[in-house]
């Protein structure tokens, strides 16, 4: 998802979502360069809690498949 920079207030960045909500983002959390009006972006990932829902997908998909 990418965000817009808004504005920083201290150790925050105070950023713009493409739906109009603004989200805080630690600062430390951004590239070093990064200012206002700046477009980042964001990708969570989950590790092993994505592999675990997957696999479970995958398993629930060939339960309902069976050939």
């Amino acid at each position: 998802m990418k965000y817009i920079i808004d504005r920083i207030e201290g150790s925050i960045a105070v950023c713009e979502l493409p739906s109009g909500l603004f989200a805080e983002i630690p600062v430390e959390a951004l590239p070093l360069d990064a200012k206002e009006g700046d477009t980042i972006e964001v990708k969570i990932v989950y590790g092993d809690e994505e592999k675990e829902r997957d696999e479970r997908i995958r398993r629930l998909m060939d339960d309902l498949f069976i050939d």
